[in-house]
């Protein structure tokens, strides 16, 4: 049992007088995280504290920031197997994958501690005696809001960009995952100085309240609604807004691909993390010469997964977040098959402890089904059958969401058409996940807005300001 302490102002175990909250393990149900739930005059005073911090940590000299940087993530690595655990009992993920996540978390740290204190401005040259510059600057107090899929990656990500570029950083990790937010908080807090980073703990209510502070940034990762509301309190304070929201991805399977493998793509977008993954492959359009096989060897692949507690090497499929989840994905597929949709494996609760649910693929799906238009964020593969390549791109580009999109041709022209036409921040070809390291996302629509990750997430956090230069009286200096 997890027993998660605040860190407001420099101090540890401060306020809680909201309350707790406890979190169980979705696959048995045990409690595991006990955690104070932070009042609005708590979140009031964390605000007030990090903008007091924020002058001194500004003024700090970027290579005295990135070693810092680099000692976070010593800690963070040192601590990669307890953040593990507490991933895998918090929201399910198997223990491999979370231990993945926080490696990827700390790759991430280090990246920006080596990138930040390179970064430059331009120069522009007029008269002879004067000179422009573009100065960059701290944005000050950052808002980080995390979500529960894969805490410790996504956290690293704001939590890094923002402390390296001279931010202080008020850090809210999802209610679901609180105790992982805790450690983590605690590895970073150790390599910094004292009120540079806050940890505020709680539900949406805490959230709420800290959106409706006078913030600077307003940095979310988690649902469109929230999203949404996070936006619209921005829009009242003044702060910069930095969104990374649902998603319905696309996998868009092309009539010349091998249909196996196009199947073992499809499974590990789909399914990897029980479908809980910010660009999982949500809904598949299959080109109709290769449909029947590719469905064949799809519910072969979701037949074939070991599920089980997170915490057993063996398991693939974990459970989901909690029941509430599962009934709401449940609810998806059992409409979807009222409205003509079948099942070809999975979608039924099954019995016992805990929030599991089969990898489910669904086909005879149509475009107009909300299983189609809305995110599921779960293990389960809607297929819908096409007739040609530019149906698919049609079909894959309508919907309210831009996160990313996955393509499997053989086509380079096809390729080059659905890099064009795609209205995603992220297009993928023939591979579903993947990427270079430092690569960036630019979401679109519904799936939010500004930069996440790479190196252009460091220019999110920072306000440039331009200064012209000039001689005195217009002579020399």
């Amino acid at each position: 049992m997890y027993t998660v302490a605040q860190l407001i102002g420099g101090v540890w175990g401060a306020g809680g007088e909201g309350g707790d909250l406890v979190v169980h393990d979705p696959a048995d149900g045990t409690a595991v995280s006990s955690v104070p739930v932070a009042t609005a005059e708590e979140v009031r005073k964390a605000v007030a504290a990090a903008r007091g911090a924020a002058t001194e940590w500004a003024r700090t000299p970027p290579a005295e920031r990135a070693a810092a940087l680099h000692r976070a993530a010593d800690a963070v690595a040192a601590a990669a197997a307890e953040l593990a655990q507490a991933t895998t009992v918090e929201m399910g993920k198997p223990l491999a994958d979370a231990r993945g996540g926080v490696d990827a978390g700390v790759s991430t740290l280090r990246q920006y501690a080596e990138l930040a204190p390179i970064r430059g401005g331009r120069t522009l040259h007029g008269a002879a005696e004067a000179i422009d510059f573009m100065l960059p600057q701290p944005r000050g107090v950052v808002a980080a809001m995390t979500p529960w899929n894969d805490p410790v990656a996504v956290s690293c990500g704001l939590l890094g960009a923002a402390l390296v570029t001279g931010n202080v950083v008020l850090y809210k990790p999802s209610e679901r995952t609180p105790a992982t937010g805790w450690l983590l908080a605690k590895a970073v807090d150790a390599a910094l100085p004292p009120g540079v980073l806050s940890l505020l703990t709680g539900g949406p209510e805490v959230g709420a309240a800290l959106a409706a502070q006078p913030v600077d940034v307003l940095a979310h990762v988690g649902s469109t609604t929230t999203g949404r509301a996070v936006a619209a309190a921005a829009a009242r304070t003044g702060a910069k807004v930095l969104l990374e929201n649902g998603g319905s991805d696309p996998l868009v399977v092309d009539a010349d691909v091998d249909p196996r493998w196009a199947a073992e793509q499809a499974a590990i977008g789909a399914f990897a993390n029980a479908g809980q993954i910010c660009v999982a492959v949500e809904r598949i359009y299959v080109h109709r010469n290769v449909a029947e096989d590719f469905v064949a060897a799809l519910v072969e692949r979701a037949q074939a997964l070991r599920t089980g507690p997170g915490v057993d090497p063996a398991t693939e499929l974990g459970p989901l977040v909690d029941r509430r989840h599962r009934d709401h994905v449940h609810g998806q597929v059992t409409a979807a098959v009222a409205q003509g949709a079948k099942l070809r494996i999975g979608g039924t609760l099954p019995d016992g402890p805990g929030a599991f649910y089969p990898a489910t693929v669904v086909t005879d799906c149509r475009q107009d089904m909300p299983l189609i238009r809305e995110e599921t964020f779960a293990p389960v593969a809607p297929v819908v059958v096409v007739d040609s390549f530019s149906e698919a791109l049609r079909c894959a580009a309508d919907s309210p969401y831009g996160l990313a999109a996955t393509v499997l041709t053989a086509s380079m022209s096809h390729a080059q058409r659905a890099c064009r036409d795609l209205p995603v921040g992220t297009v993928k070809i023939n591979a579903v996940f993947g990427g270079a390291p430092g690569g960036a996302a630019h979401p679109r629509r519904g799936s939010g807005q500004g930069f996440g990750y790479g190196p252009e997430l460091l220019d999110e956090f920072t306000a440039t300001k331009v200064v012209h230069l000039q001689a005195p009286g217009g002579g020399h200096w």
